[in-house]
C-alpha cells in the first residue's frame, strides 16, 4: 500500500495562479472567485465540504456535504437537528468546514461558531430540496441503526405519499445553519511545494491577512 500511495500523482496538470498581494477585503469575495473558477474548471459537486463538529465527549466526527449559501454572515449548510451532526452543534456550537479543488490544488480552511438560521429560512431551504430529499429528511431516521433495508424503502415512500397531500410540508427539525468563521485560510498547491497559504483573520474593525509558511 505504501508504494501504491507515493506512485500516485499529485498536483498534475496546470495549476492556476494565486496572488495574496491582490486578495479582496473579504474572504467571502475570495471565496465566491475561487468557487466560480473551480464550476468553470468543471471540478465535480465544487460545493461539496467537509464538516466537523465536536460531539459531548470531545470526539470530532467529519462528513462531507453541500454548501447552501455564502454571505455577510458567513458559510450555509443544512441537516436535521436531530442528526449526530445537528446535536454535535446543539453541544458544542463551533465547527470547521474544508473545500478541496484537486484540479486546481486548491483547499479553503474555515473554523468558527455555528447558529441556526430561522424558521422561515429553514423552511425555504426545505422546500427548494428535491422531492426524494424531503421525504429522506422526512422520514428524520439518519444514522440510527438499521436492521431491515427493506425499512427505508418503505418508510420513504410513506414520506413521498405524505409529502403529495401535503406539499408545504417542512419536517420539523429541519434547520438551516450558518458558520460566522474567525478564520478562513485559501491554499494554493504548487508543484514544487512553495504552497502559498493566505489567512484571513478576524478583527473588530473586518478583516486582517496574514501569509503562513507551506
Amino acid at each position: 500500500m505504501r508504494e501504491l500511495l507515493r506512485s500516485l500523482d499529485v498536483f498534475s496538470g496546470d495549476l492556476p495562479e494565486f496572488h495574496p498581494e491582490a486578495a479582496p477585503d473579504t474572504p467571502q469575495e475570495l471565496f465566491t472567485a475561487w468557487l466560480t473558477e473551480a464550476v468553470a474548471a468543471n471540478v465535480r459537486e465544487p460545493h461539496a465540504m467537509t464538516l466537523s463538529t465536536v460531539g459531548k465527549d470531545g470526539t470530532p466526527t467529519a462528513r462531507v456535504l453541500l454548501l447552501k449559501d455564502v454571505g455577510a454572515g458567513g458559510w450555509s449548510f443544512a441537516s436535521h437537528a436531530a442528526s449526530p451532526k445537528g446535536r454535535d452543534l446543539a453541544a458544542a456550537p463551533t465547527a470547521a468546514l474544508t473545500f478541496y479543488w484537486p484540479q486546481q490544488a486548491r483547499q479553503v480552511r474555515l473554523c468558527g461558531t455555528v447558529a441556526p438560521e430561522s424558521e422561515e429560512r429553514s423552511a425555504q431551504d426545505f422546500l427548494a430540496r428535491s422531492l426524494g430529499s424531503r421525504a429522506e429528511a422526512l422520514v428524520g431516521m439518519q444514522s440510527r441503526p438499521l436492521d431491515d433495508p427493506k425499512s427505508v424503502l418503505a418508510a420513504t415512500e410513506e414520506s413521498l405519499a405524505r409529502l403529495k397531500r401535503e406539499p408545504d410540508l417542512v419536517a420539523e427539525e429541519w434547520t438551516l445553519y450558518t458558520l460566522s468563521p474567525d478564520s478562513v485560510e485559501f491554499w494554493q498547491g504548487d508543484k514544487q511545494r512553495k504552497h502559498i497559504r493566505l489567512a484571513y483573520l478576524r478583527a473588530d474593525d473586518g478583516w486582517t491577512t496574514q501569509l503562513l509558511w507551506p
